[in-house]
C-alpha cells in the first residue's frame, strides 16, 4: 500500500494510489483512455482508495500489443485480483467492460463488487451501430471520434507521436466496441447506478441509460445527470462527481 499519495503499479493491468481506505474503487477507462485520468480526478473521493485499469497499447504500456476483443479484455482481467470490499466504475466503453467483468466474476463464483457504477454508456443489450470506424485511416478515425464525442486534446492532435499513440488505443477499443455482441447474461445481483451528461440526449432518447435496469436484480436504478456532454467528467467540477461517487459508495470523509 502506498501511503504517500503516489501511484503504484499493482500489476500490468491495475494502477493504484492514494492512502489506505475501507473500500477500493476500480475505474475502467473510456475508448482510447488510460488509467491516469481516473487517478487524477478520483484520488480524493472520501473513504475510497482509487485504482484504475491500464490497458495495453497506450500510455505506459504502449509497446505492448493492444487487446481487440471483449473476450480478450475480460480474460486478462479475470487473472487479476479485485480485493474487497470494492466497487467498479466505468465510463463509456469502460462501463461495458466493467459490466462484462462483473458477469464473468459472477460466473466464476468469485466475490462481486458492492456496486457497479456505469457512466455515459448504453446498456449492453442496446442495439449498436456498426459503422466500421475501427477500419478508417488514422486521420479519419481521429476526426470521426472527435466529431462524435470530442475529448481529444488539441495538443494530441497536433503532435505526431501523441497522435500515433491515441490512434492505436482508439482503433483497438473501437474494434472491441463494434464487434461486441451481448451474450444474454442473467441480471446481476449487484446494485447498479447510472451517470451521464445532460447533453447526451441521444442516449437518453433511445432508453440506453434507463435500460441498465434490466441488468440488475438489486434495483431500482437511478440515472443521475451532470452538466455537460459525453465527457462531463472533464467539463463538470470534479468535486461534484467525487461527492456523488462517495454518496453512491456509502463512504465518508475520514472513514
Amino acid at each position: 500500500m502506498n501511503r504517500q499519495g503516489r501511484f503504484a503499479v499493482t500489476s500490468g493491468w491495475i494502477v493504484g494510489g492514494a492512502v489506505e481506505a475501507p473500500l477500493r474503487l476500480y475505474c475502467f477507462p473510456h475508448a482510447g483512455g488510460s488509467a491516469a485520468e481516473y487517478l487524477r480526478w478520483g484520488r480524493r473521493i472520501p473513504g475510497a482508495e482509487v485504482y484504475a485499469i491500464q490497458p495495453p497499447g497506450r500510455a505506459t504500456r504502449f509497446a505492448e500489443p493492444a487487446v481487440t476483443s471483449m473476450e480478450g479484455l475480460v480474460g486478462a482481467l479475470l487473472d487479476e485480483e479485485f480485493t474487497g470490499p470494492y466497487a467498479f466504475f466505468g465510463h463509456s466503453m469502460g462501463s461495458l467492460v466493467a459490466y462484462e467483468v462483473t458477469c464473468a466474476l459472477r460466473d466464476a463464483g468469485r466475490p462481486l463488487p458492492e456496486r457497479l457504477i456505469v457512466s455515459s454508456g448504453p446498456a449492453p443489450d442496446t442495439p449498436r451501430k456498426r459503422s466500421g470506424m475501427h477500419r478508417l485511416p488514422d486521420d479519419e478515425l481521429l476526426s470521426a471520434v472527435n466529431g462524435r464525442h470530442g475529448g481529444i486534446p488539441a495538443e494530441v492532435l497536433d503532435h505526431p507521436e501523441l497522435r500515433a499513440m491515441a490512434t492505436a488505443g482508439l482503433r483497438a477499443d473501437y474494434t472491441v466496441l463494434e464487434e461486441y455482441v451481448w451474450s444474454g447474461h442473467a441480471p446481476l445481483p449487484v446494485p447498479l447506478s447510472v451517470l451521464a451528461g445532460d447533453g447526451e440526449t441521444a442516449l437518453a432518447e433511445a432508453g440506453a441509460l434507463t435500460g441498465w435496469a434490466r441488468h440488475t436484480t438489486r434495483g431500482p436504478v437511478d440515472v443521475r445527470t451532470f452538466s455537460g456532454g459525453h465527457f462531463y467528467l472533464r467539463e463538470q467540477e470534479t468535486e461534484v462527481v467525487q461527492r456523488t461517487l462517495a454518496e453512491l459508495l456509502g463512504t465518508k470523509a475520514g472513514a
